[in-house]
Parts: C-alpha cells; sequence; structure tokens
C-alpha cells in the first residue's frame, strides 16, 4: 500500500504544483505563488524554555518574533526522546508504525541496525513530489546506514549529524568508544574546529539564496540546546548571575535562537519572508543527563573523564514535573509555533492538545497538497489556528519507547514504566501528575490500559 501510494505522490506532483490557497478575500481573485516551508525542530528544549512562554530570564527574541506573529501552542506534544519524536514528525505517524520503538543505528560504518522504513513517505518526499526543492541541515537521527537516511527519503541536499548527537568541535558522537559523525549526503566530511550550530546555519542561508525564486522546504534540525554544552560565548555576560545548571541551559537556548534570528533575518532580507510558512518546535523535554568520557583512547581524542553532559538540568517545566526520557509533561510537552504572516492569525495562543504529527497534513494543507493516501496519526491544525473554541481532535494520546508507553484520555494519564509498574496521573489542578492514582481510581487505570493495549495492536508492522 505505501509503495503505491509513492507512485501516487508521483502523479500529483504537475497538478499540486498549480495549487495555492486563498489567504484572505482580498487576495482571492490572485492565486498566490506556493509558500515556503521551513521546519525548526530544535533538541532537548524544554516545556517553557522560551521569554514568550514565560522564561523572563531567557533571551529568545528570535522565537518570541515567531509567536507575535504566529499561533504559539501550550499543549504541545512531541515525544520521549529524539528518535520518535523524529519519526513523529517526518512520517505523521506513530513511530511504532515505521520500525522506530527504540535507538536506530548511529554509526553509519556500523553494520545495518534499526532504521526507519524506507517505505515511509516523509513530508519531504511529499513536498519533493509537488515541485519542491528539499534540504535537510541538522540532525537527522532515524538510522544513519548508508543505505538509509534523508536523501533516500525525500531531501535533495543534506548536512549534518546522521546519529544523535556530537561535539560541536571535533564533531565526534561522545558515548561509548565514540565515533566520527558528519556528512555530506552519504559522504562522510571533516571540518574539525569549525562551529556545527554555524556550519548548518550557513549551509540554510546558503539554500535559502538558491531557491529564493521557487518553492522550497528546509528542514532545520538543531543539534542545540542538547548536549556537550558549547554555547557562544558571546551569551556568557548575559547570563554570568544565573545559577547553574540554568546558566549554562540558557546560554545554549540563546545560542540556537540567535541562529534562528540569521535564517529569519534572511527570509526578511529577501522579501519571502511573509510566503514562507515557518513551525518551530522542540524534539522533547530538557535533559537532565551528566555523562563523561568513560575510556582511555577514545575515538575523539578527548581525555577520559572528561564531562560533556547537561549539568543535571536546568530546564523551566513550571508547574509540570519530569523530563527527557519520561512520559510525564516535562519530558513529553514542548513549545511549538506556526508562523505564517500571508496566511495564518498572528499574536495568538492555542491551549488544544496537538502533537508534532499534526505537522504534517497541516503543512499539506496550508501549501495546496492531497493528505497522503495511507494512515496519519496527526491530523490538519487549521480548524485550532483559526479559532480558539475548536476542540482538540486528540482524544486519546499515545506515546511508547521501548518498553515504556503512556496513554493519555482526558486529564487523565496512565504511564507504564516496565519493571517499575505502573502509575496513573491527573493533569489538572496546581500539581499535575504528583499523585498516583492507580489503587483510587482502578476502573480509569482499567480503561486507558485497554485503550493502551488496543493501539499497540494497531501500529505494530505486520511485517
Amino acid at each position: 500500500m505505501i509503495s503505491s501510494r509513492r507512485e501516487f505522490l508521483k502523479t500529483i506532483g504537475a497538478a499540486a504544483a498549480a495549487i495555492a490557497i486563498r489567504p484572505s478575500a482580498s487576495t482571492a481573485a490572485q492565486p498566490a505563488a506556493k509558500p515556503n516551508v521551513l521546519l525548526i525542530f530544535t533538541d532537548d528544549q524544554g516545556t517553557l524554555d522560551a521569554n514568550c512562554y514565560g522564561s523572563k530570564d531567557l533571551y529568545t527574541p528570535a522565537m518570541d518574533e515567531l509567536a507575535a506573529t504566529g499561533v504559539r501552542f501550550t499543549q504541545a506534544y512531541s515525544h520521549t526522546v529524539c528518535c520518535p519524536a523524529r519519526a513523529l514528525l517526518m512520517t505523521g505517524r506513530h513511530p511504532q508504525r515505521s520500525s522506530v520503538n527504540m535507538w536506530t543505528q548511529g554509526d553509519a560504518k556500523a553494520k545495518k541496525g534499526i532504521n526507519m522504513y524506507k517505505e515511509e513517505v516523509t513530508i519531504a518526499e511529499h513536498l519533493q513530489s509537488a515541485g519542491y526543492r528539499t534540504g535537510l541541515f541538522g540532525k537527522w537521527h532515524l538510522g544513519a546506514h548508508l543505505e538509509f537516511g534523508p536523501t533516500k527519503q525525500g531531501f535533495d541536499e543534506f548536512f549534518g549529524l546522521r546519529g544523535g548527537f556530537i561535539d560541536n568541535y571535533n564533531h565526534y558522537f561522545l558515548h561509548g568508544r565514540g565515533f566520527h559523525d558528519l556528512y555530506e549526503g552519504t559522504k562522510e566530511v571533516f571540518a574539525k574546529g569549525e562551529y556545527f550550530p554555524d556550519l548548518i546555519t550557513a549551509r540554510a542561508l546558503k539554500f535559502i539564496e538558491k531557491n529564493k525564486d521557487r518553492p522550497f522546504f528546509m528542514y532545520l534540525a538543531f543539534n542545540i540546546p542538547h548536549y556537550p554544552e558549547q554555547a557562544d560565548k558571546k551569551f556568557d555576560e548575559r547570563y554570568k548571575d544565573l545559577k547553574m545548571p540554568r546558566q549554562a541551559y540558557a546560554k545554549m537556548i540563546s545560542t540556537v535562537d540567535d541562529r534562528i534570528g540569521l535564517v529569519l533575518g534572511k527570509l526578511k532580507e529577501l522579501k519571502i519572508r511573509d510566503n514562507t510558512i515557518v513551525v518551530f518546535m522542540s524534539d522533547n523535554g530538557h535533559s537532565r543527563e551528566r555523562n563523561a568520557i568513560r575510556v582511555d583512547n577514545h575515538t575523539s581524542g578527548l581525555a577520559k573523564g572528561t564531562k560533556y553532559g547537561a549539568n543535571g538540568g536546568g530546564g523551566n517545566t513550571g508547574k509540570w514535573i519530569g523530563a527527557k526520557g519520561s512520559f510525564q509533561e516535562g519530558g513529553i510537552r514542548v513549545p511549538a509555533i506556526i508562523s505564517y504572516p500571508r496566511a495564518l492569525p498572528k499574536g495568538k495562543v492555542r491551549d488544544q492538545a496537538i502533537t508534532a504529527a499534526d505537522w504534517y497534513p497541516t503543512i499539506s494543507d496550508l501549501c495546496g497538497l492531497d493528505q497522503p493516501k495511507v494512515k496519519l496519526d496527526g491530523q490538519s491544525l487549521l480548524k485550532i489556528i483559526k479559532s480558539a473554541d475548536e476542540p482538540t481532535h486528540h482524544k486519546v494520546m499515545h506515546w511508547q519507547w521501548g518498553g515504556k508507553w503512556a496513554v493519555r484520555e482526558g486529564d487523565w494519564k496512565l504511564i507504564g514504566n516496565g519493571a517499575r509498574g505502573r502509575s496513573l496521573g491527573n493533569l489538572s489542578g496546581d500539581k499535575p501528575e504528583q499523585e498516583n492514582f492507580l489503587k483510587t481510581k482502578p476502573e480509569i487505570a482499567k480503561r486507558l490500559l485497554a485503550l493502551h493495549l488496543e493501539w499497540v495492536k494497531e501500529v505494530t508492522p505486520k511485517k
């Protein structure tokens, strides 16, 4: 079915190229040019970690500008860690459908491991088939094997890391014995000493300049504020009075915001900002990890004992508890904004529950494309974007990663913690999820467990 869908996408390319949305009554008589699409995904940026989300200790003018020129979501959900969040975003489908239920292959030179199914048709393939030039600059993390990856799934250009994270200056993955991870498509490249966020920002600016006169889709997948916390030193003075670990984390947030600002500036300079859909989101909550090189003769050249983790935290979750790696709100609820000045509301806030899977069908609608002929778990957000009174379309929400999982219905969330058992939390009140109702509300736990088990059967691949 998926392969036939791919053929379908090829046949609609020419027709889709002539379709454009009608942004307002005043311009309805003139067909508009197809919008560009810029999808910005930050890495480990927590629930409230932008000034526009209430973290007034943070300097985030670019994110704040997106909120002022678009719609900001207060109840946006991604996933608990990197891989499933990216599968959700790229396919509009639960990651289990595409074989992403555990860490995907990180080292492109290693024996073939877990890689996202190539049969999945990504949002890049969908837009590419409609005449869009497509580029990914940054982090892939859906399987590094050279037979898989971005250029096999709809991206005309790819520059970045194929695995999970790297040192920003030597470009080595640092867990275990490490490995080098910097690629142009499937070709390994070396740029020791050059700051990775600047490398991908430069490529993004070049891509925009080169494609300014044609529709483009760019996925700018930053690897920060994810550790190692190697921030731009120009933010040292601004945050010198903040306590650790907030100080180190805040500098990383401002570093990524600064690079986002450069990209938005290029769109303005070329006078294409109003016709560019910008979606901004994070992949999961902030990290609390503490890491260090644990072996002699590490491939990166870093000495044993060198620390590179997230200094134990630093994120702001407000009343929500949890962090990256958990299914509590602080692990999966993230910042999310859409800004499209030509056609969408500006300076608005929406409280309805949405997920990363919703961007695929939303972007398809805004670009005037038919929805893909496959089961999507996301739904278009256009009605919600236009009205704060529109109900959420996610009545029941599901997440799973390895042996851990969560299911939410209304304010109730049942979490399966593997060997540690289950917990039933409630999202209402001033202290959400801080009480376990498993024993006092057994009928609710039973109903949610049944919903989870039914969902598992539905999303588990048959092959």
